[in-house]
Formats: C-alpha cells, sequence, structure tokens
C-alpha cells in the first residue's frame, strides 16, 4: 500500500473516495459555494492506495490555530475528511494513514493536532482525547423570562454587567465581514477555539452561519456602534422552534443581550441553543431555572500532543508547582518521564528519571491539556494512576485555565 499526498489532478478522486468512504455522493454545487470539502487544500490531504493504485483511503488537515490557557495561540493541524473504503476496512489502512499523517505533522514541527470524533471508540487508539465538550440547552418560550439585573444602577452608571448597545437583524449576506471580524476577536479570547481562515468565510464552507443557509443575524453593537456580537438563527420545524446555530461574544452581558432577543421572538415555541459551553451562566438568569433543559452533552474537539515538553511551555499556568509525568504513547511506541515545572504563569518541561506523581497514556494528557478535564477525574476513571495522595489534587490545580475550554467550530 502507498500514502501519498494528493496534488491538484487528483483532488476530485480524494473527494469521490471519501464520499465513497461513507456511503454518500457528492453534494452538487450551490450559487455562492458552501460544499465543505471547498475548504479542503490538495497538499494537506494523503491518499491510500491498494497495490494495484486505487484509492482506498483519505486523511486531511486544516491549517487552524488553537487558543490555549492564558490566551495563548498554537498552531492546530485540524485532522477531517479520515475514511476507508468498506472493502478495504480491518487491514490496516486507518492505523497506516494516522501513523504517516502523525510522521509528517512532527516533522513540520507540529506541537499538537486535533479533531472530531465520528465514533469515539476509533481515535483514542491513536492518541486523542476528547478536551472540549458543549451540550444543547432548549427553553420553552412561555417560560423564558429573564430574571431582572441586580438593582444599583443609574442612567449615566447602569448596574455591573448591564448592556449600553443595541442588536440589530441582518441576513446572512449582509454581515459576512461583521462575523468573520467578531468571531476572529471571540476565538483568541476562547480556550479550546479554533480559528475560521478566510479561506472558510470566501468559500462558504462548513455549516452555518458559514455556509450559504439562509440565516438571520442578530448582531450586537457597543455605544459606540461597533459590532461585539452575534447569534446566527433560524425559525422552523417542529412547532416553530427557532434554533440558534452559535452565539459569539467575549463580555457577557453581550452574551445576555443576544439571549434576550432570542428568547423573547414571537411565533416561537422554544429556542434551542445548539452549541452553550457546559456551566454558561444562562440556565441561571432565568427566572424560572428548570425552563432551561439541558440535553445532547457530547464530546466536541479531541487533542493529541505530538511534542510534550513543546506543548506543556506553550500554554499558560495559574498556579506554581511541580509534577514528574510519566507518559505512554502506545500508538507511536513510546513511554517518556517528564519534570513538569510551573512559576509564575510560564513552565519548564524536561526529561527526568525521578520517580513519577502521575502515569497516564498520551490521550489522557490531551483531556486535561486545555483545563476542560480534571486529572482527578481521570484518576478516579482508572485511566490515570497517581503515586502519592496529594499528586491528583496538585494536578487539578496546575491543569486548571483561566476559563471553562469550548469549541463551536464544525470541521
Amino acid at each position: 500500500m502507498e500514502i501519498r499526498s494528493t496534488t491538484d489532478e487528483d483532488f476530485d478522486v480524494f473527494v469521490d473516495t471519501v464520499h465513497a468512504a461513507f456511503g454518500r455522493f457528492p453534494e452538487t454545487p450551490v450559487e455562492g459555494g458552501g460544499l465543505w470539502w471547498s475548504a479542503l487544500e490538495a497538499d494537506r490531504c494523503l491518499l491510500a492506495l491498494a497495490a494495484d493504485g486505487r484509492p482506498v483511503g483519505t486523511a486531511a488537515t486544516y491549517a487552524f490555530e488553537l487558543t490555549l490557557p492564558g490566551e495563548t495561540l498554537v498552531p492546530a493541524p485540524g485532522v477531517t475528511a479520515v475514511g476507508v473504503l468498506p472493502s478495504h476496512r480491518r487491514q490496516g489502512v486507518l492505523s497506516a494513514m494516522m501513523r504517516h499523517q502523525l510522521a509528517d505533522l512532527r516533522a513540520q514541527g507540529e506541537v499538537l493536532s486535533v479533531l472530531l470524533a465520528s465514533e469515539a471508540t476509533i481515535y483514542g487508539r491513536f492518541g486523542y482525547g476528547p478536551a472540549t465538550h458543549t451540550q444543547r440547552l432548549t427553553v420553552q418560550r412561555h417560560r423564558a423570562a429573564l430574571a431582572l439585573p441586580r438593582e444599583g444602577g443609574t442612567a449615566d452608571a447602569p448596574a455591573a454587567g448591564a448592556d449600553r448597545g443595541s442588536v440589530e437583524v441582518l441576513r446572512r449576506a449582509e454581515c459576512g465581514e461583521i462575523l468573520e471580524d467578531v468571531y476572529d476577536r471571540y476565538r483568541r479570547a476562547q480556550p479550546g477555539a479554533l480559528s475560521r481562515p478566510h479561506r472558510w468565510w470566501s468559500s462558504r464552507a462548513g455549516q452555518p452561519p458559514i455556509s450559504p443557509a439562509p440565516r438571520y443575524v442578530a448582531v450586537h453593537r457597543d455605544a459606540d456602534g461597533v459590532p461585539d456580537g452575534y447569534a446566527s438563527y433560524s425559525l422552523g420545524e417542529p412547532g416553530n422552534t427557532l434554533t440558534v446555530d452559535e452565539t459569539i461574544t467575549c463580555d457577557d452581558a453581550v452574551f445576555t443581550a443576544l439571549a434576550r432577543f432570542v428568547l423573547g421572538h414571537d411565533l416561537t415555541s422554544r429556542v434551542v441553543f445548539r452549541h452553550m459551553p457546559p456551566q454558561h451562566p444562562l440556565r441561571w438568569q432565568l427566572a424560572d431555572f428548570r425552563a432551561g433543559e439541558a440535553g445532547d452533552d457530547m464530546d466536541w474537539l479531541w487533542v493529541r500532543l505530538l511534542d510534550v515538553p513543546r506543548a506543556l511551555t506553550a500554554r499558560g499556568w495559574f498556579t506554581d508547582g511541580e509534577l514528574v509525568l510519566d507518559v505512554e504513547d502506545p500508538f507511536l511506541d513510546e513511554h517518556d518521564r517528564y519534570l513538569l515545572t510551573v512559576r509564575d504563569g510560564k513552565a519548564d518541561c524536561v526529561p527526568t528519571d525521578r520517580e513519577p506523581d502521575l502515569s497516564l497514556d498520551v490521550r489522557d494528557l490531551g483531556s486535561v491539556y486545555l483545563g476542560g478535564t480534571a486529572p482527578s477525574t481521570l484518576v478516579r476513571a482508572g485511566h490515570i494512576r497517581a503515586h502519592r495522595p496529594d499528586a491528583a489534587a496538585l494536578a487539578d490545580a496546575l491543569f486548571r485555565g483561566d476559563r471553562s475550554p469550548h469549541c463551536l467550530h464544525w470541521f
């Protein structure tokens, strides 16, 4: 079997092969683009070829940036379009492609890679661990009132968290540049968020509000008229449900203003927020706490560390301390031990022969890396082994982020 990068000439072969792997047919192009594969780059795609030269497998990466705790940014290849023809499954094709891809990424100097897992049982064996989660929040329209903000403000000096801006309704086609700019400011401040390169917006690849699907967009502007948030939404079945694709802003007061707008929309039976960070305060802002029904809690972004020392020193840290991590990488047949030392928000990570505090798989290191999963949770689950009584608590304090990680970009 041969695994090689695609070229512009065989890009159509790649697209046909990945669709065949999933038993689907390529969609018919629509005016304005919108095909998910239009954001792929030929030199970042891999084809697996059988001995007779027939394509039997595909894998690719997008060029993203990932925001880490402490608002630092690192390149993060986003693995996508991974598929093997049904006739060639369970013959080592997928493992060979994954090993080839990881070797290529390391050779390019990448410190980590990310993906969205179609099945939760597949990618753990390749070293990926679920690092962010998302959930759906459904609010019945007749119970959607928000509690009034705390008293104490005046017209000249509103209460803390009060909104001084305005909301304007635009069609998706009218506000492309606004969406791109607001999202970019948001993702730079949100741990776990991925960049959306201009190529995605211009080709309209992906899911709404990137795609050309008709959407209304509630754009929030600050007191000076500068856009600082948006909510993309549509109204449809069942029962006149208003579905919010995503609500993007860096400011809690702006999020509340946008939530108040969609929750107050006429002729709707319920409002569904598709992507909400776990523990988001919106449920607590409802006058009726039980009016917000959380569901479909699921993993979203999976992280795979390729260079453990560089990855650990790249993110920000918020507690001082030392940990010896014994890290096993079964897929790449590697086993290393590192001393992680954190002082004043910066980390040093070097090889060591000291006795370990924690023993863990590289996939579990990926899960705790962004601060969304406490190491003690994985100790209790039997994934991580703690070698001294206080090791799990110290690891929890060290890996905690400044904000809970969240990713809503689909790729």
